[in-house]
């Protein structure tokens, strides 16, 4: 069965400031047991914000490293899921599951793409 990849992506400056709630963490806790029952869920986390992140960039020859924050970047990824599917539709399907258990003040965005096998 494929493995898919879901990038959490948030806009660290309209996050919440106090960060998920303690009614959002519940809904989260549930989720993530049902979805580890299943057999569908094989890893998650949420990441630390940027400004405690670095980046390393190799151009030209060259290699860069960038201490965070980024301003220059509105969402960055603040989480990741790995999960393993029948398909894309239904690695989708768990996704928007994730996305509803956050209140309407979020905004979240999960890029959702297959991992390559082999």
């Amino acid at each position: 069965m494929p493995r898919y990849l879901s990038m959490v992506q948030i806009d660290e400056k309209t996050a919440p400031a106090e960060g998920p709630s303690d009614a959002l963490m519940q809904r989260m806790g549930e989720l993530i047991e049902e979805m580890t029952k299943a057999g569908v869920l094989l890893d998650t986390a949420g990441l630390m914000p940027t400004a405690q992140g670095s980046r390393v960039r190799w151009e030209k020859g060259q290699l860069s490293v960038t201490d965070g924050p980024f301003t220059e970047a509105k969402e960055v990824v603040g989480g990741y899921a790995i999960v393993q599917a029948k398909d894309m539709a239904e690695a989708i399907e768990w996704t928007k599951r994730f996305l509803k258990v956050h209140e309407e003040h979020w905004t979240v965005t999960c890029e959702v793409r297959e991992i390559v096998e082999g």
